[in-house]
């Protein structure tokens, strides 16, 4: 049955020049499990945020949204409220309590339920999402993940016939995200909610989509099952095609008849049947090079920190070095530790044992930090924005007459020549990333951390991205990040490194630092390990099978 329909919808921000989105036209049935995807700025927030009244942005609107036959317009407040459930990218923007059981109390308690029937969902949630061991713990305190699970749940409290979910794994390490992700499955099969989400992350979420809708520059261009998306994006040599699952990749490289594989056991089987009719060359998959040390530009030597003096350590003589001119890439699970480094290296927090030292010289003696010599990208870049545009948070940054030019330049280097008169709270989570890195940038700092730098970014600017940073170590500029996206530190990091504990357990070349992990490894690994062990990325496995990926 259908429950919502979309009819020659097309919608333009104020001071737009050309419409977000145009001539959308599309059905969801009940029950249906629907992913939307499509490059940065494609109109997937803007799209997903129409269809909850209460979240829709300033803009001029024309066309159809109906919910349930009915014109979503004409249902009041509170049918919006409890049909239509919504969970936002970031978890921290939609947590309002200090409890975790009145956060899950607290949109039940608005829709004026009894308080009986308000107790009895919270508990009947608290059980499905395993919640009960940190029911009576402060929001505060949870993890990444825990709060985002938190958000889900309270959200279900309210029994919508619809979910709406806005990319919200991009802070997610990869185990929390592939949690998150079966608990979806499981609401969809189990409850039969509606399931309407936006991800850049489709390693995960296309196997358990029902339909994949895809859209280009506010247009819808796919629109049907994982298999025919795979298909017509290969046949039309779109570059969405790069952000498919790696199963998906490697089939359509090397072989277009039978049955696309969406999973990784699809991939394993697929490449068990492939290599007993066709010869493998794993020398053509490159070797890893030695790593050309230069002068140490970033060290943390045996810090040990922790947030509060009654409270247990976070960092426990952790040891650092990271060189002049690399990219370094510290990942790990929610909690780890790892926006901590961040922090002490930036000076936002102090280890009580330990130091910090910036080409040799400790922290604390080198004045006017931010000035040239380190620049931070946050988690949240939103914290960033001060002003109503983009362009004059930019010009905030800068003194002189070049100032025109610098602005020029580093919109062009970050692609935000169109963003420019936006509002920064009405861009995309990827648009907003590319607009901070660019302020962040106008200081012209030797030394870059970036919090989750990848996090809202489609595939291609994710390599557009990796160029920014490879000019910027050809430069000398030094890089660590922080981060949960695998595919892009095994692909474009020099060095990668696992935390654990408060302690970095693991640094390598990210072929030996990927090769053999069961989860912090890529698709294409744990895909191709039994045929082509040194296989990490879905090129490498096509190279190997005497292919070549087709440039997009």
């Amino acid at each position: 049955m259908e429950l919502i329909k979309v009819e020659d919808l097309n919608f333009t921000y104020p001071g737009g020049n050309t419409a977000a989105l145009a001539e959308i036209n599309i059905s969801i049935n009940s029950g249906e499990f629907v992913t939307v995807c499509g490059q940065s700025g494609c109109g997937k927030t803007t799209l997903l945020r129409l269809l909850k009244p209460a979240l829709s942005p300033v803009g001029e609107l024309c066309g159809g949204i109906y919910f349930g036959g009915k014109s979503l317009a004409d249902i009041d407040a509170r049918g919006q409220a409890a049909d239509i459930g919504f969970v936002m990218q970031n978890p921290e923007t939609q947590i309002v309590c200090d409890k975790v059981w009145h956060e899950l109390a607290f949109g039940a308690e608005n829709l004026g339920l009894p308080n009986s029937e308000i107790r009895a969902r919270v508990a009947e949630m608290a059980a499905f999402f395993g919640i009960e061991e940190w029911f009576r713990s402060k929001t505060c305190d949870l993890s990444g993940g825990q709060k985002q699970l938190l958000n889900l749940a309270s959200v279900m409290v309210m029994q919508p016939s619809v979910l709406i979910l806005d990319e919200p794994t991009s802070q997610l390490d990869p185990i929390a995200a592939r949690e998150f992700l079966e608990t979806l499955k499981r609401l969809n099969l189990e409850l039969g909610t509606t399931i309407i989400i936006s991800e850049h992350r489709l390693e995960e979420v296309v196997p358990l989509s029902d339909r994949i809708v895809v859209l280009d520059e506010g247009r819808i261009i796919c629109n049907g099952c994982p298999q025919e998306v795979v298909r017509q994006l290969t046949d039309i040599g779109h570059i969405m095609a790069k952000a498919l699952p790696v199963p998906m990749r490697v089939f359509s490289a090397l072989e277009r008849s039978g049955e696309v594989p969406l999973t990784v056991r699809d991939g394993r089987l697929w490449m068990e049947r492939f290599v007993q009719s066709n010869p493998i060359f794993p020398e053509r998959i490159p070797k890893v090079q030695p790593l050309r040390k230069g002068d140490v530009a970033v060290t943390v030597k045996d810090a040990w920190f922790r947030y509060g003096r009654e409270l247990p350590d976070i960092l426990r003589g952790l040891n650092l070095e990271v060189f002049k001119g690399e990219i370094f890439a510290l990942m790990g699970g929610n909690g780890a530790g790892k926006s901590t480094v961040l922090s002490l290296i930036s000076g936002v927090n102090t280890p009580y044992s330990g130091k910090i030292l910036i080409n040799g010289v400790p922290l604390k003696k080198i004045p006017k930090l931010y000035d040239g010599v380190l620049g931070v990208l946050p988690q949240s870049p939103e914290c960033l924005f001060v002003k109503n545009t983009v362009r004059l948070d930019l010009e905030d940054m800068i003194q002189g007459k070049d100032g025109e030019k610098e602005i020029e330049d580093i919109s062009r280097l970050c692609r935000i020549q169109g963003l420019l008169d936006r509002h920064p709270s009405d861009l995309s989570g990827g648009e907003r990333q590319r607009a901070a890195l660019a302020k962040v940038l106008l200081k012209k700092p030797e030394r870059l951390l970036l919090d989750e730098p990848t996090k809202g970014m489609d595939s291609n600017f994710k390599d557009e991205f990796a160029e920014i940073l490879r000019s910027l170590t050809a430069d000398g500029v030094t890089i660590l990040l922080v981060s949960h996206d695998i595919e892009f530190c095994a692909k474009y990091a020099d060095r990668c490194a696992l935390m654990f504990d408060g302690e970095i357990i693991s640094v390598a070349r990210p072929r030996e630092f990927f090769a053999g992990k069961s989860f912090y490894t890529t698709s294409a690994n744990r895909m191709a390990r039994s045929q082509v062990p040194a296989a990490v990325l879905a090129e490498d496995i096509i190279l190997a099978c005497g292919g070549k990926e087709k440039k997009l």
